[in-house]
Protein backbone atom coordinates (compact mmCIF):
# COMPACT_ATOMS: atom_id res chain seq x y z
CA UNK A 1 0.00 0.00 0.00
CA UNK A 2 1.26 3.48 -0.90
CA UNK A 3 2.38 5.73 1.90
CA UNK A 4 -0.10 8.42 3.04
CA UNK A 5 2.48 10.96 1.83
CA UNK A 6 1.66 9.95 -1.75
CA UNK A 7 -2.10 10.03 -1.26
CA UNK A 8 -3.96 12.52 -3.43
CA UNK A 9 -7.63 13.51 -3.22
CA UNK A 10 -9.15 14.84 -6.43
CA UNK A 11 -12.40 16.84 -6.35
CA UNK A 12 -14.94 17.42 -9.11
CA UNK A 13 -18.51 18.75 -9.15
CA UNK A 14 -19.85 16.12 -11.58
CA UNK A 15 -20.84 12.49 -11.05
CA UNK A 16 -17.50 11.08 -12.36
CA UNK A 17 -19.05 8.92 -15.08
CA UNK A 18 -18.32 10.90 -18.25
CA UNK A 19 -15.40 13.10 -17.18
CA UNK A 20 -12.71 11.53 -19.34
CA UNK A 21 -10.18 14.28 -18.62
CA UNK A 22 -10.26 13.57 -14.89
CA UNK A 23 -10.12 9.82 -15.53
CA UNK A 24 -6.98 10.25 -17.66
CA UNK A 25 -5.35 12.45 -15.01
CA UNK A 26 -6.19 9.89 -12.31
CA UNK A 27 -4.63 7.06 -14.31
CA UNK A 28 -1.50 9.09 -15.02
CA UNK A 29 -1.10 9.82 -11.32
CA UNK A 30 -1.62 6.14 -10.46
CA UNK A 31 1.13 5.23 -12.92
CA UNK A 32 3.43 7.70 -11.14
CA UNK A 33 2.88 6.05 -7.76
CA UNK A 34 0.14 8.19 -6.22
CA UNK A 35 -2.70 6.62 -4.26
CA UNK A 36 -5.60 8.32 -6.01
CA UNK A 37 -9.01 9.09 -4.49
CA UNK A 38 -11.57 10.79 -6.72
CA UNK A 39 -14.54 12.58 -5.11
CA UNK A 40 -17.64 13.76 -6.97
CA UNK A 41 -21.39 13.69 -6.48
CA UNK A 42 -24.20 11.19 -6.84
CA UNK A 43 -27.14 12.03 -9.10
CA UNK A 44 -30.47 10.18 -9.40
CA UNK A 45 -29.53 9.03 -12.91
CA UNK A 46 -25.82 8.41 -12.29
CA UNK A 47 -24.64 5.29 -14.08
CA UNK A 48 -22.46 2.81 -12.17
CA UNK A 49 -18.68 3.20 -12.28
CA UNK A 50 -16.52 0.26 -13.28
CA UNK A 51 -12.95 -0.62 -14.23
CA UNK A 52 -11.37 2.27 -12.35
CA UNK A 53 -7.78 1.90 -11.17
CA UNK A 54 -8.36 4.23 -8.24
CA UNK A 55 -10.80 4.81 -5.39
CA UNK A 56 -13.99 6.77 -6.08
CA UNK A 57 -16.50 8.44 -3.80
CA UNK A 58 -19.81 10.07 -4.76
CA UNK A 59 -21.39 12.47 -2.28
CA UNK A 60 -25.19 12.58 -2.10
CA UNK A 61 -26.29 16.22 -2.09
CA UNK A 62 -29.69 17.72 -1.38
CA UNK A 63 -29.42 20.40 -4.06
CA UNK A 64 -28.77 19.73 -7.74
CA UNK A 65 -28.00 23.20 -9.12
CA UNK A 66 -27.72 26.88 -8.35
CA UNK A 67 -26.15 28.72 -5.43
CA UNK A 68 -27.36 26.24 -2.81
CA UNK A 69 -25.81 23.37 -4.73
CA UNK A 70 -22.39 25.04 -4.91
CA UNK A 71 -22.56 26.06 -1.26
CA UNK A 72 -23.50 22.54 -0.18
CA UNK A 73 -20.86 20.98 -2.43
CA UNK A 74 -18.04 23.03 -0.95
CA UNK A 75 -19.34 22.56 2.60
CA UNK A 76 -19.49 18.78 2.15
CA UNK A 77 -16.12 18.66 0.37
CA UNK A 78 -14.49 20.70 3.11
CA UNK A 79 -15.57 18.38 5.92
CA UNK A 80 -14.97 15.24 3.89
CA UNK A 81 -11.40 16.23 2.94
CA UNK A 82 -10.61 17.68 6.36
CA UNK A 83 -10.76 14.25 8.00
CA UNK A 84 -8.82 12.39 5.29
CA UNK A 85 -5.06 11.82 5.19
CA UNK A 86 -3.43 13.26 2.08
CA UNK A 87 -0.33 15.07 0.94
CA UNK A 88 -1.82 16.54 -2.23
CA UNK A 89 -5.22 17.99 -3.14
CA UNK A 90 -6.32 18.54 -6.73
CA UNK A 91 -9.26 20.88 -7.33
CA UNK A 92 -10.91 20.63 -10.72
CA UNK A 93 -12.48 23.94 -11.71
CA UNK A 94 -13.40 26.93 -9.64
CA UNK A 95 -16.48 25.29 -8.13
CA UNK A 96 -14.30 22.95 -6.00
CA UNK A 97 -11.38 25.29 -5.34
CA UNK A 98 -12.64 27.05 -2.21
CA UNK A 99 -13.04 23.90 -0.11
CA UNK A 100 -9.72 22.48 -1.29
CA UNK A 101 -7.91 25.73 -0.60
CA UNK A 102 -9.04 25.94 3.03
CA UNK A 103 -8.34 22.26 3.70
CA UNK A 104 -4.86 22.65 2.21
CA UNK A 105 -4.21 25.63 4.51
CA UNK A 106 -5.44 23.79 7.61
CA UNK A 107 -3.69 20.47 6.90
CA UNK A 108 -0.58 21.64 5.07
CA UNK A 109 -1.32 19.60 1.94
CA UNK A 110 -0.02 20.77 -1.43
CA UNK A 111 -2.74 22.22 -3.65
CA UNK A 112 -2.95 21.76 -7.42
CA UNK A 113 -5.58 23.43 -9.61
CA UNK A 114 -6.88 22.15 -12.96
CA UNK A 115 -9.08 24.71 -14.73
CA UNK A 116 -11.15 22.86 -17.33
CA UNK A 117 -12.61 26.06 -18.76
CA UNK A 118 -12.74 29.83 -18.39
CA UNK A 119 -15.17 29.35 -15.52
CA UNK A 120 -16.16 32.94 -14.80
CA UNK A 121 -17.14 33.42 -18.46
CA UNK A 122 -19.54 30.48 -18.77
CA UNK A 123 -22.92 31.59 -20.18
CA UNK A 124 -24.77 30.61 -17.02
CA UNK A 125 -23.04 33.47 -15.19
CA UNK A 126 -24.71 36.64 -16.40
CA UNK A 127 -22.63 39.80 -16.55
CA UNK A 128 -22.60 41.73 -13.25
CA UNK A 129 -24.77 39.10 -11.60
CA UNK A 130 -24.34 38.20 -7.93
CA UNK A 131 -23.22 34.69 -8.90
CA UNK A 132 -20.56 35.88 -11.33
CA UNK A 133 -19.22 38.49 -8.91
CA UNK A 134 -19.04 35.87 -6.15
CA UNK A 135 -17.01 33.45 -8.30
CA UNK A 136 -14.73 36.29 -9.41
CA UNK A 137 -14.06 37.22 -5.79
CA UNK A 138 -13.17 33.62 -4.95
CA UNK A 139 -10.89 33.38 -7.98
CA UNK A 140 -9.16 36.72 -7.31
CA UNK A 141 -8.53 35.79 -3.69
CA UNK A 142 -7.11 32.32 -4.27
CA UNK A 143 -5.59 32.20 -7.76
CA UNK A 144 -2.58 34.49 -7.11
CA UNK A 145 -1.58 32.20 -4.20
CA UNK A 146 -1.53 29.01 -6.27
CA UNK A 147 1.80 27.38 -7.11
CA UNK A 148 0.76 24.58 -9.46
CA UNK A 149 -1.90 25.32 -12.07
CA UNK A 150 -2.75 23.89 -15.46
CA UNK A 151 -5.58 24.35 -17.92
CA UNK A 152 -6.90 23.04 -21.23
CA UNK A 153 -5.54 25.46 -23.85
CA UNK A 154 -3.05 28.25 -24.56
CA UNK A 155 -5.69 31.01 -24.72
CA UNK A 156 -7.01 30.40 -21.20
CA UNK A 157 -3.49 29.89 -19.83
CA UNK A 158 -2.41 33.26 -21.26
CA UNK A 159 -5.41 35.03 -19.72
CA UNK A 160 -4.76 33.62 -16.24
CA UNK A 161 -1.02 34.28 -16.39
CA UNK A 162 -1.58 37.89 -17.46
CA UNK A 163 -4.35 38.44 -14.91
CA UNK A 164 -2.79 36.85 -11.84
CA UNK A 165 0.95 36.60 -12.55
CA UNK A 166 0.91 32.82 -12.04
CA UNK A 167 2.57 30.37 -14.43
CA UNK A 168 -0.15 28.20 -15.95
CA UNK A 169 0.76 24.98 -17.76
CA UNK A 170 -1.31 23.56 -20.62
CA UNK A 171 -2.58 19.99 -20.64
CA UNK A 172 -5.07 19.57 -23.47
CA UNK A 173 -7.93 17.14 -23.06
CA UNK A 174 -6.80 14.64 -25.67
CA UNK A 175 -7.63 10.91 -25.61
CA UNK A 176 -5.05 8.19 -25.28
CA UNK A 177 -4.07 6.56 -28.54
CA UNK A 178 -6.04 3.34 -28.32
CA UNK A 179 -6.22 0.80 -31.11
CA UNK A 180 -9.74 -0.59 -31.28
CA UNK A 181 -9.47 -4.06 -32.77
CA UNK A 182 -13.16 -4.88 -32.98
CA UNK A 183 -15.19 -1.96 -34.27
CA UNK A 184 -18.89 -2.76 -34.57
CA UNK A 185 -20.50 -2.60 -37.97
CA UNK A 186 -23.24 -0.12 -38.76
CA UNK A 187 -25.70 -2.99 -38.80
CA UNK A 188 -24.68 -3.96 -35.26
CA UNK A 189 -25.22 -0.37 -34.16
CA UNK A 190 -28.59 -0.17 -35.87
CA UNK A 191 -27.35 2.40 -38.40
CA UNK A 192 -28.07 2.46 -42.15
CA UNK A 193 -25.31 1.40 -44.53
CA UNK A 194 -26.37 3.64 -47.40
CA UNK A 195 -26.42 7.07 -45.75
CA UNK A 196 -23.87 9.71 -44.87
CA UNK A 197 -23.76 9.79 -41.06
CA UNK A 198 -23.40 13.21 -39.43
CA UNK A 199 -22.50 12.86 -35.75
CA UNK A 200 -22.78 15.22 -32.80
CA UNK A 201 -21.49 13.68 -29.57
CA UNK A 202 -20.62 14.85 -26.09
CA UNK A 203 -21.76 15.36 -22.52
CA UNK A 204 -22.61 19.07 -22.97
CA UNK A 205 -25.11 19.14 -25.83
CA UNK A 206 -26.97 22.09 -24.37
CA UNK A 207 -29.31 24.84 -25.48
CA UNK A 208 -27.97 27.38 -27.96
CA UNK A 209 -24.82 25.43 -28.79
CA UNK A 210 -25.68 24.63 -32.39
CA UNK A 211 -27.66 21.39 -32.12
CA UNK A 212 -30.96 23.14 -32.84
CA UNK A 213 -29.65 24.69 -36.06
CA UNK A 214 -28.18 21.36 -37.16
CA UNK A 215 -31.55 19.62 -36.75
CA UNK A 216 -33.15 22.45 -38.75
CA UNK A 217 -30.46 21.99 -41.42
CA UNK A 218 -31.68 18.45 -42.02
CA UNK A 219 -34.76 19.99 -43.72
CA UNK A 220 -32.44 21.06 -46.56
CA UNK A 221 -30.54 17.78 -46.89
CA UNK A 222 -31.76 14.76 -48.83
CA UNK A 223 -32.66 11.34 -47.45
CA UNK A 224 -29.04 10.37 -48.16
CA UNK A 225 -28.05 11.95 -44.84
CA UNK A 226 -28.72 10.91 -41.23
CA UNK A 227 -27.93 13.14 -38.25
CA UNK A 228 -27.04 11.08 -35.16
CA UNK A 229 -26.82 12.64 -31.67
CA UNK A 230 -25.06 10.66 -28.94
CA UNK A 231 -24.55 12.14 -25.47
CA UNK A 232 -26.22 14.22 -22.80
CA UNK A 233 -27.35 17.80 -22.22
CA UNK A 234 -30.36 20.02 -21.69
CA UNK A 235 -31.38 20.56 -25.33
CA UNK A 236 -32.94 17.18 -26.08
CA UNK A 237 -36.58 18.06 -25.37
CA UNK A 238 -36.31 21.08 -27.66
CA UNK A 239 -34.68 18.96 -30.37
CA UNK A 240 -37.50 16.42 -30.18
CA UNK A 241 -40.05 19.21 -30.73
CA UNK A 242 -38.14 20.51 -33.76
CA UNK A 243 -37.93 16.98 -35.16
CA UNK A 244 -41.65 16.41 -34.66
CA UNK A 245 -42.72 19.79 -36.05
CA UNK A 246 -40.65 19.32 -39.20
CA UNK A 247 -41.30 15.57 -39.58
CA UNK A 248 -37.61 14.73 -39.43
CA UNK A 249 -37.95 11.41 -37.62
CA UNK A 250 -36.26 9.59 -40.54
CA UNK A 251 -33.40 12.08 -40.73
CA UNK A 252 -32.43 12.56 -37.06
CA UNK A 253 -31.57 9.81 -34.57
CA UNK A 254 -31.14 10.63 -30.88
CA UNK A 255 -29.26 7.94 -28.95
CA UNK A 256 -28.74 9.80 -25.67
CA UNK A 257 -26.01 9.05 -23.14
CA UNK A 258 -23.96 5.85 -23.58
CA UNK A 259 -20.70 4.55 -22.04
CA UNK A 260 -17.56 5.92 -23.67
CA UNK A 261 -16.48 2.62 -25.22
CA UNK A 262 -19.86 2.41 -26.92
CA UNK A 263 -19.76 6.07 -27.92
CA UNK A 264 -16.57 5.68 -29.95
CA UNK A 265 -18.18 2.92 -31.99
CA UNK A 266 -20.53 5.59 -33.37
CA UNK A 267 -17.60 7.99 -33.78
CA UNK A 268 -15.75 5.54 -36.00
CA UNK A 269 -18.78 4.85 -38.19
CA UNK A 270 -19.56 8.55 -38.74
CA UNK A 271 -18.70 10.24 -42.02
CA UNK A 272 -18.54 13.71 -40.49
CA UNK A 273 -18.07 14.78 -36.87
CA UNK A 274 -19.74 18.01 -35.77
CA UNK A 275 -18.65 20.56 -33.14
CA UNK A 276 -21.12 23.43 -33.27
CA UNK A 277 -20.62 25.66 -30.21
CA UNK A 278 -21.25 29.35 -30.75
CA UNK A 279 -18.91 32.14 -29.71
CA UNK A 280 -21.51 33.69 -27.42
CA UNK A 281 -19.01 33.99 -24.57
CA UNK A 282 -15.26 33.76 -23.97
CA UNK A 283 -15.54 30.30 -22.44
CA UNK A 284 -16.95 28.89 -25.68
CA UNK A 285 -14.55 30.97 -27.78
CA UNK A 286 -11.57 29.26 -26.14
CA UNK A 287 -13.11 25.81 -25.76
CA UNK A 288 -11.31 22.70 -26.97
CA UNK A 289 -13.91 19.94 -26.58
CA UNK A 290 -13.21 16.23 -26.17
CA UNK A 291 -15.28 15.42 -29.22
CA UNK A 292 -12.82 17.15 -31.54
CA UNK A 293 -10.04 14.74 -30.61
CA UNK A 294 -12.35 11.73 -30.48
CA UNK A 295 -13.33 12.44 -34.07
CA UNK A 296 -9.68 12.73 -35.11
CA UNK A 297 -8.65 9.56 -33.29
CA UNK A 298 -11.38 7.54 -34.97
CA UNK A 299 -10.72 8.79 -38.51
CA UNK A 300 -13.72 11.09 -38.75
CA UNK A 301 -13.19 14.46 -40.48
CA UNK A 302 -14.66 17.45 -38.65
CA UNK A 303 -16.97 20.36 -39.38
CA UNK A 304 -16.59 22.83 -36.52
CA UNK A 305 -17.48 26.34 -35.44
CA UNK A 306 -15.01 29.14 -36.05
CA UNK A 307 -13.60 29.21 -32.49
CA UNK A 308 -10.00 30.12 -31.67
CA UNK A 309 -8.55 26.87 -30.30
CA UNK A 310 -10.66 24.54 -32.45
CA UNK A 311 -9.75 26.42 -35.62
CA UNK A 312 -6.07 26.14 -34.71
CA UNK A 313 -6.25 22.34 -34.45
CA UNK A 314 -8.26 21.90 -37.66
CA UNK A 315 -6.13 24.22 -39.77
CA UNK A 316 -2.74 23.05 -38.47
CA UNK A 317 -3.62 19.40 -39.11
CA UNK A 318 -5.98 19.84 -42.10
CA UNK A 319 -8.55 17.45 -40.65
CA UNK A 320 -11.75 19.28 -41.45
CA UNK A 321 -13.65 22.44 -42.28
CA UNK A 322 -14.68 25.60 -40.44
CA UNK A 323 -18.41 26.31 -40.26
CA UNK A 324 -19.34 29.43 -42.23
CA UNK A 325 -22.20 30.38 -39.89
CA UNK A 326 -25.08 28.81 -37.94
CA UNK A 327 -27.79 29.45 -40.51
CA UNK A 328 -29.45 26.02 -41.06
CA UNK A 329 -29.63 26.36 -44.84
CA UNK A 330 -25.97 27.44 -45.02
CA UNK A 331 -24.96 24.48 -42.85
CA UNK A 332 -26.77 22.10 -45.20
CA UNK A 333 -25.13 23.60 -48.30
CA UNK A 334 -21.68 23.39 -46.70
CA UNK A 335 -22.20 19.72 -45.80
CA UNK A 336 -23.30 18.97 -49.37
CA UNK A 337 -20.19 20.68 -50.72
CA UNK A 338 -17.94 18.68 -48.37
CA UNK A 339 -19.22 15.36 -49.71
CA UNK A 340 -19.32 16.49 -53.33
CA UNK A 341 -15.58 17.21 -53.22
CA UNK A 342 -14.52 13.60 -52.77
CA UNK A 343 -10.79 14.22 -53.24
CA UNK A 344 -10.65 16.89 -50.54
CA UNK A 345 -12.72 14.71 -48.20
CA UNK A 346 -10.33 11.77 -48.69
CA UNK A 347 -7.33 13.97 -47.91
CA UNK A 348 -8.92 15.26 -44.70
CA UNK A 349 -9.84 11.72 -43.63
CA UNK A 350 -6.30 10.48 -44.25
CA UNK A 351 -4.90 13.43 -42.30
CA UNK A 352 -6.84 12.35 -39.19
CA UNK A 353 -4.57 9.28 -39.01
CA UNK A 354 -1.45 11.45 -39.05
CA UNK A 355 -2.87 13.96 -36.56
CA UNK A 356 -3.87 11.25 -34.09
CA UNK A 357 -0.24 10.20 -33.74
CA UNK A 358 0.77 13.55 -32.25
CA UNK A 359 -2.54 14.62 -30.69
CA UNK A 360 -2.70 12.03 -27.93
CA UNK A 361 -2.68 11.90 -24.15
CA UNK A 362 0.68 10.18 -24.01
CA UNK A 363 2.22 13.48 -25.13
CA UNK A 364 0.06 15.71 -22.94
CA UNK A 365 0.74 13.73 -19.76
CA UNK A 366 4.45 14.56 -19.97
CA UNK A 367 3.50 18.02 -18.67
CA UNK A 368 1.54 16.42 -15.81
CA UNK A 369 4.40 14.12 -14.84
CA UNK A 370 6.80 17.04 -14.67
CA UNK A 371 4.33 19.11 -12.62
CA UNK A 372 3.57 16.37 -10.08
CA UNK A 373 7.01 14.75 -9.88
CA UNK A 374 8.27 16.88 -6.99
CA UNK A 375 5.08 16.12 -5.01
CA UNK A 376 5.98 12.42 -4.79
CA UNK A 377 7.78 11.39 -1.62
Amino acid sequence: MSKPTNRIYISVSNDLFSDMRVDKVCNTLVSMGFEVNLVGRKLPDSLPLSNRNYTTKRLKLLFKKGALFYAELNFRLFWYLLFKKHSVLLANDLDTLLANYWVSKLKGSKLVYDSHEYFTEVPELKEDSFAKNTWLKIEKRIFPKLKKVYTVCDSIADIYTTKYGVEVKVVRNIPRKEKIVNYKTREELGLPENKKLLLLQGAGINLDRGAEEMVEAMKYLSEDYLFVIVGGGDVFEKLKKIISTNQLENKVLIKGKVPYKELIQYTYQADLGLSLDKNTNLNYEFSLPNKLFDYIHHETPVLASNLTEIRKIIEENEVGWILQNHNPETIAKQIQTIFENKKDYSVKKENTKLASEKLRWENEELVLKELYSDLLQ
